[in-house]
């Protein structure tokens, strides 16, 4: 396994492996890996000849009072990590490196950023689709993985892809869950023990939507009701949104159907969590 900090190299690294006829397969992260990055990883081992990581803690897609100087890391644990799921390369540049003095250019895609994420965390998905993009042309990636526990994110990488022809193939791999449901992130890192216990009712309320769902409801805001209700219930949580959704085009639904979006974000004492469900979907 080769670790690569220099873009320079990064990119003609994978444009020599591009002329030998590699493909590349990308896992793009900000570290501090968890089983749900390994799932990816081990998928991106099936789908490309060159397996590459990219661990960088993107300031742009970070607002003000949000935790980037405290987001966590642990780069010989994700070493770890990546050697026992088949990476190739891992590609960890710094912020200097990615946002030169006199960086001015963003990538901005308008009406899928704004709604759920979008409306607390203005600017964080133009943060996002720049970083990414940056990360395709150095990279070259022929397929780049992504959980779908960011849903929106993957809406917005894929729409971004499309928009500007981008030769990428942009696979959403399923949430990877704790075994009580909880869906895995790095955030979760912050929890305390009693908040670990409260952030159940994320999954508790899509779970409840989704049994709603199964037995025959279709009213969105009945829907959404009973997903609120678990969440009003646990006194550690504070409710940012909880949303039925289109699932392609993120436009509010009124009437919940097989691929109908539930997204949820809620702060469990200071931490601010995100999970989802496609109604009709086998988990």
């Amino acid at each position: 396994m080769k670790i690569i900090s220099d873009i320079g190299e990064m990119q003609q690294t994978a444009l020599s492996l591009k002329r030998q006829g590699k493909a590349i397969a990308l896992v793009p992260t900000m570290g501090f890996l968890h089983e749900g990055h390994a799932s990816l990883l081990r998928e991106g081992r099936t789908r490309g000849d060159i397996l590459v990581l990219s661990i960088f803690v993107n300031p742009i897609q970070f607002g003000r009072n949000e935790d980037l100087d405290r987001y966590p890391k642990d780069r010989e644990r994700d070493c770890r990590t990546a050697e026992a799921c088949g990476v190739d390369i891992i590609f960890a540049p710094d912020s200097a490196a990615m946002y030169p003095p006199g960086f001015q250019t963003g990538v901005s895609v308008r009406e899928l950023s704004l709604p759920l994420c979008g409306v607390s965390r203005s600017g964080h998905f133009d943060g996002v689709a720049t970083v990414v993009a940056k990360l395709f042309n150095i990279v070259q990636p022929d397929v780049a993985l992504f959980g779908r526990k960011d849903y929106q994110q993957l809406a917005i990488i894929r729409r971004m892809a499309a928009d500007l022809n981008l030769p990428v193939q942009v696979a959403g791999m399923p949430i990877v869950r704790e075994a009580d449901g909880l869906a895995m992130s790095s955030r979760n890192s912050y929890l305390s023990p009693a908040e670990r216990q409260a952030a159940l009712c994320l999954s508790r309320a899509l779970v409840q939507a989704r049994e709603r769902y199964a037995a025959g409801e279709r009213s969105a805001a009945v829907l959404r009701d009973a997903a609120l209700a678990v969440i009003a219930r646990e006194p550690l949580a504070t409710m940012d949104y909880l949303e039925v959704r289109d699932g392609a085009t993120l436009e509010p639904a009124q009437t919940a159907d097989n691929g109908t979006l539930m997204a949820l974000a809620v702060k469990v004492g200071q931490t601010r969590l995100i999970d989802n469900t496609v109604l009709g979907e086998e988990l």
